[in-house]
């Protein structure tokens, strides 16, 4: 169970650099830079748990 926890953290952190490289405000509009980086969290929250999921059912 312990590296579960460490997988959603690294996939979280490394989720999120990753969208941090989408211009997302292009996206949304004008002046909702608040909405945008919402959307960047829940995206890497998302796929943290499926990466997770992913790398543990195929590691068992």
């Amino acid at each position: 169970m312990n590296i579960k926890i460490y997988l959603y953290v690294f996939f979280t952190l490394m989720s999120v650099f990753a969208l941090n490289g989408v211009n997302f405000n292009g996206i949304m509009k004008k002046g909702k830079v608040i909405e945008a980086k919402v959307l960047v969290l829940s995206l890497s929250f998302a796929l943290s748990y499926l990466l997770t999921n992913f790398v543990v059912d195929f590691l068992e």
